[in-house]
């Protein structure tokens, strides 16, 4: 036995022995009938210690108007103030708290973010699926401690690790062994509250299989039911669940519920009716929701956006007599983290000892442009900064032969912004850190040969069942979509350096690694023959940042969309 899946069932047991005395606990004496306990939960931090630049830095309220958010000592500021209104307050996560990280955290392998976690007091955080960028036994590392095994310890000259549980219901290694725990039970106000974590079962595409290797992931709800009747076994009868899925809107403010439904909504209203509410993640979106359970009540299902820019705020109402929630008497909210609080001193002092730390690499200039390159665009989908991106992978692999880059959406994680930074490098400049920060994931590129009637395949594979993900193209490459026709049946007109696709032609194809491998859907890239490495995809993006000086964003026309 492992010693990961030792560490694993010690804590199960640990977990089991804090249930029997739930279950053995009197039901505490009290005037009042009820009790108030606030639950706070923010998601997909992403290692965002800094304020956020660009659209990544704004919050969008319900009358169009954004206000700058986001920033750990400003989000440690409000979580004190949120705690300061209620006295029993929990802080939780619902996963993605590392991993796509900028370069302050992530040139540290995220060592600064857990640390913050743990001046914040997070008192526990489902797995999202950038937990497992660097694979099982790096985020056992992030939960026990431990110096990296190839880098050692270069922030500070220890690690103890995360002070908060890692929590995944549906994760398990092959063998049927769990392979995080499952929930997390936390006191407050007397009574304890059950937190049950599950992250997304499609895990395993849009992670690396090497990442993953040895692991299984089941399906949310069946997870989440099984914990829920193990915990009101045990007379845990206040339930949460940290969901590392979520839905898309349709716009909307913070507290609006304009989503569209998807996988969170349909989590949300199956799982039992044990469980009152559900904070969700994943999909970066701001919603605050009530969803019915299969008993016809109502339930919070709520989201805070992303990069600590919103903190969802779930106010109970428990009985003392019963020790379940009220939920008739329960309020939710999304709080906006404004930038008009005084940064948190303590926190503050742990960026600005990032900062020092990293200076040195992240403050090099590595290229310059003339305006925005933003990673959203118009209707088609396609991007300013996006259009960059492939023509620099383009560029990077014509040793392959390549006519052809194309790279997916969610691996532009920031807008290249022409103001200056607060680090002073001037109007236009990049900066190695703000390109990192635009190209975290270290994905290699690889130049595969694809027919034409495969690469038609993967223009279709954009509309999939979780809805558009439209990829970023070279200029050798154009093509029209239908935005009524039926899905597969959307593309035409494709052409290559201005030619027609030959169906049975053979076109060299650049892409990263994780497209490679069929991640996001896109499986007809696996049927690509002939592959040859090529250079990491940030060193592409810097390498044409060199190259080409005064990068202005460039025409769209390279998608063009009909009715």
């Amino acid at each position: 036995m492992t010693s990961s899946i030792r560490a694993v069932l010690r804590s199960c047991a640990v977990a089991t022995a804090v249930l029997a005395t739930v279950a053995l606990a009197a039901v505490p004496a009290a005037a009042s009938p009820a009790t108030d306990v606030r639950l706070i939960a923010f998601n997909d931090l992403h290692g965002n210690l800094e304020p956020p630049s660009g659209s990544s830095g704004r919050v969008t309220r319900s009358d169009g108007s954004t206000v700058d958010a986001g920033g750990a000592a400003y989000l440690a500021t409000h979580v004190k103030q949120l705690r300061e209104q209620v006295r029993n307050s929990v802080l939780l996560s619902a996963g993605d708290n590392i991993g796509a990280s900028p370069v302050l955290s992530a040139l540290f392998h995220d060592e600064p973010t857990i640390d913050f976690l743990n001046q914040l007091g997070v008192r526990a955080s489902v797995v999202g699926n950038h937990e497992f960028d660097e694979g099982y036994a790096e985020l056992q590392r992030m939960q026990f401690g431990g110096c990296h095994p190839k880098d050692g310890c270069q922030f500070r000259k220890s690690f103890p690790g995360a002070k908060f549980p890692f929590l995944g219901a549906n994760v398990s290694f092959t063998s049927g062994v769990p392979a995080l725990l499952p929930f997390s039970v936390q006191f407050s106000g007397g009574v304890p509250i059950g937190v049950i974590g599950a992250t997304l079962k499609d895990l395993p595409t849009v992670v690396t299989p090497e990442a993953i290797k040895g692991l299984e992931f089941g399906d949310e709800v069946r997870a989440i039911n099984r914990t829920a009747d193990l915990l009101d076994l045990f007379g845990v009868k206040a339930q949460v669940v940290l969901l590392h899925q979520g839905d898309n809107t349709e716009g909307g403010g913070p507290d609006d519920c304009k989503v569209a439904p998807g996988p969170a909504s349909q989590i949300a209203a199956k799982v039992t009716p044990k469980v009152d509410a559900v904070f969700t993640g994943h999909s970066h979106q701001q919603y605050d929701c009530t969803v019915k359970d299969p008993a016809g009540n109502p339930r919070t299902m709520i989201q805070g956006a992303s990069f600590g820019r919103l903190l969802s705020v779930l106010d109970l109402k428990i009985d003392l007599r019963t020790r379940d929630v009220v939920r008739a008497r329960s309020k939710a909210r999304n709080e906006i983290v404004t930038r008009d609080v005084a940064p948190d001193p303590a926190v503050q002092k742990l960026i600005d000892e990032a900062k020092a730390k990293a200076a040195p690499i992240a403050n090099k200039q590595v290229g310059t442009i003339t305006a925005d390159l933003l990673k959203s665009g118009p209707a088609s989908g396609e991007t300013p900064l996006g259009d960059v991106i492939a023509d620099a992978q383009l560029e990077a692999t014509e040793s392959n032969n390549a006519r052809i880059a194309i790279t997916n959406p969610g691996g532009i994680r920031a807008d290249l912004t022409y103001a200056s930074s607060p680090n002073g490098e001037g109007d236009g400049v990049v900066t190695y850190g703000e390109a990192f920060t635009v190209q975290p994931f270290a994905n290699i590129m690889q130049t595969i040969t694809l027919t034409g009637a495969n690469l038609k395949n993967v223009l279709e594979q954009q509309w999939g069942p979780g809805g558009a993900k439209v990829l970023q193209i070279s200029k050798t490459l154009k093509y029209t979509y239908s935005a009524s026709a039926p899905a597969g049946s959307k593309v035409s007109g494709i052409t290559v350096d201005g030619k027609p696709v030959d169906p049975g032609g053979s076109y060299r194809v650049s892409v990263n690694n994780f497209l490679a491998a069929g991640g996001d859907g896109f499986t007809e890239f696996t049927k690509g023959t002939g592959l040859a490495g090529g250079p990491v995809d940030l060193d592409a993006l810097i390498a044409y940042l060199g190259a080409h000086p005064a990068i202005a964003p460039p025409p769209a026309g390279r998608i063009t969309v009909v009715p």
